[in-house]
């Protein structure tokens, strides 16, 4: 019978971390099983492709297996672990660009069957600007709205001052307000 992994609290997430630094594969495992479903969703978001969360997924725990040995514990492991694969999907999405591969694009959001005509336009057009902003000013709107770190912990993902997380978010907002006037309070 396969084993069904839950969510794991930060001590027995360093715990992982030190078994995996001595090369013990059943705890990459573990490690990779409790992430996965956040790490898909957090991917997901970026490009709508199986494919690409899936790969993402897998070089960040390659990372994970080479470099577990030199986390010293200066941020959470979910901290360290989502900082990796932000790098991770920063590189893929522009290789994917310098490759002219097919144009990424932000996954719509998820609608029940009884929303109205108004609210898909609204999903639509926000889909579309957030589409539209510079990656970085994006993946700090998907860490902190989607994700729901805190501009710290963005902070320490993206291996940037807090004070260019809260750049990043101000620009981005300021674009998407003037890209959706409705959001806007203009309409």
């Amino acid at each position: 019978m396969p084993r069904v992994f839950t969510s794991i609290g930060d001590s027995e997430e360093s715990e992982l971390l030190q078994r995996i630094a001595a090369r013990d594969r059943q705890a990459l495992e573990e490690l990779y099983h409790a992430y996965h479903r956040r790490l898909s969703r957090f991917l997901l978001r970026l490009a709508p492709r199986y494919d690409f969360a899936e790969e993402v997924i897998n070089d960040t725990f390659w990372v994970i297996w080479r470099k577990a040995g030199d986390f010293r514990g200066a941020s959470r492991v979910s901290t360290w672990i989502m900082g990796i694969a932000y790098r991770r999907a920063l590189r893929a999405l522009r290789t994917a660009r310098q490759d002219s591969a097919a144009e990424m694009r932000l996954r719509e959001l998820h609608t029940d069957s009884h929303d109205d005509a108004d609210q898909l336009d609204m999903q639509d057009w926000l889909a579309r600007a957030m589409r539209e902003l510079p990656e970085e000013q994006r993946l700090t709107l998907e860490l902190a709205y989607f994700m729901g770190h805190s501009c710290e912990e963005i902070a320490a993902i993206t291996a940037s001052p807090v004070g260019t997380v809260k750049a990043r978010m101000f620009h981005a907002r300021e674009k998407l307000r003037r890209a959706l006037p409705l959001l806007g309070g203009a309409g």
